[in-house]
This record gives C-alpha cells, sequence and structure tokens, in this order.
C-alpha cells in the first residue's frame, strides 16, 4: 500500500466515526446553539451579581449565565450557602455600595405600583445600587436565601409580572414565573429611568433578544425531527 492509498483509507476510516459537539466557551452552548452572535453588551448603570445555584450551573439553557454576559460589570458567583463566600461578602461589605436582593414575598418592596421618584428614593444617590439575583428553580432559590446568613439583612424589592414568562422550553410553576433574565429586564425597565438608563436607547431589550432568540432555537431544534444532539453534532 502506498502512502497515498494509506490516507485515503485513514479518512474514509475517520468519516464513519461519531463526531462529537462543539462547546462555546463563552455561552457554553453546542456549537449549533451558540447565542454569542446575538449578545448585546451594555452598561445598565447598576451593578447585578447573580448568585447561580450550582445545578442552574450546569445546565446547558441558563439564563443566569446569559445575563452575566450581557449585563456590564455583573458578576455571577455559584454557590448554595453564600454565608462565607468571600466574593459576595466583598461586595455587601463595599461602603460605596447600595445592595438589594431581587425576590418576592412578603418583605420586599414592590416596585410596580410606584412613581419614578418613590422608587429612586429607595436607594441612596450617591451609592452604587447593586442588585443581588438569586438564579435557580424556585425550590433552590428559597434554599439559598435561607441558609445563607449574610443575604438576611439586605433589603429586598420585588415586581408584579405584568405578562407570563416566555420561557417556553423550562416548565415555570406559574405563567408569571420569571426566568433570570426577564426578571432582570423588567427591574430595569423599572428602575432603569430613575438610576440614568436611556430610555430611549432601550439597551435593556438586548436581554430580551437573545433570550427569545434562544428560547425560538431550543424550539425549532425539539421540533425538527432530529436525533438527540446531547452527543453528537
Amino acid at each position: 500500500m502506498n502512502l497515498a492509498e494509506y490516507h485515503r483509507k485513514r479518512l474514509e476510516a475517520r468519516s464513519h466515526l461519531p463526531v462529537f459537539r462543539q462547546i462555546c466557551f463563552t455561552c457554553r452552548q453546542p456549537d449549533f446553539s451558540c447565542f454569542c452572535s446575538w449578545l448585546k453588551p451594555f452598561d445598565p448603570q447598576m451593578d447585578f451579581i447573580i448568585l447561580t445555584h450550582p445545578i442552574e450551573h450546569q445546565r446547558r439553557i441558563a439564563t443566569g449565565r446569559m445575563s452575566h454576559l450581557s449585563l456590564l460589570n455583573s458578576q455571577l458567583i455559584v454557590g448554595h450557602d453564600y454565608t462565607k463566600n468571600a466574593a459576595l461578602n466583598r461586595v455587601l461589605e463595599d461602603p460605596d455600595r447600595h445592595c438589594v436582593m431581587l425576590y418576592p414575598g412578603p418583605r420586599s418592596q414592590n416596585l410596580s405600583p410606584m412613581k419614578a421618584a418613590e422608587r429612586r428614593a429607595l436607594f441612596p444617590q450617591r451609592k452604587r445600587l447593586t442588585i443581588l439575583v438569586i438564579d435557580g428553580t424556585w425550590s433552590t432559590a428559597r434554599k439559598m436565601v435561607h441558609l445563607s446568613q449574610n443575604l438576611k439583612a439586605v433589603p429586598r424589592i420585588c415586581f408584579t409580572p405584568p405578562t407570563p414568562s416566555n420561557f417556553r422550553v423550562r416548565q415555570q410553576p406559574r405563567a408569571d414565573c420569571y426566568s433570570t433574565i426577564e426578571a432582570i429586564h423588567h427591574t430595569l425597565e423599572l428602575l432603569g429611568p430613575a438610576m440614568g438608563l436611556a430610555e430611549q436607547e432601550r439597551p435593556q431589550d438586548g436581554l430580551l433578544f437573545v433570550f427569545d432568540r434562544m428560547v425560538d432555537r431550543q424550539l425549532e431544534l425539539a421540533h425538527s425531527g432530529r436525533p438527540s444532539r446531547r452527543k453528537y453534532f
């Protein structure tokens, strides 16, 4: 067998091997559903600290990660009990920050019925507003808040969802349960004008732009009749 014949047979043999999917190191999606080209990072004029449960962190469709990639100056911190988490405690102890936690419940200030001036009056003007976002299922989120002693004293804010969630690729407990990226978007709708976010440019809509396209892409793949892509492609 000459060298040319050897290479031909080698290429032929390789053509029958399964082709494993390539994973994007940024969004952690396989190449056929990478959403990096849809990202529109912007400065929301406030900081978001996304506290992500380890289970959520391992999910391929994780809107906390998508939010982090869209929001300049944001942090994504993985954990379940943040009591002794050094990264979070540095944020909480920073005298130049005013931290609040986006979390529904009777202890939370509901931003939805407030006027813009009332929302602005909730936060000190000379401190950087920093919003902690709990990223997980509703069950894991409750456990994270319960375990994390350093979150107990953090003031809480929430809102009343005006529309159902568009997260059609994952089952939500109720129609008004928002994904992390939808919750951040609506928080910016309510607080952005008071904090200096450009109202006419509406950069926060980039969050829903990438989210909606990711949802459409996943539904397209699910309905295409193709075999499972967990191993191949």
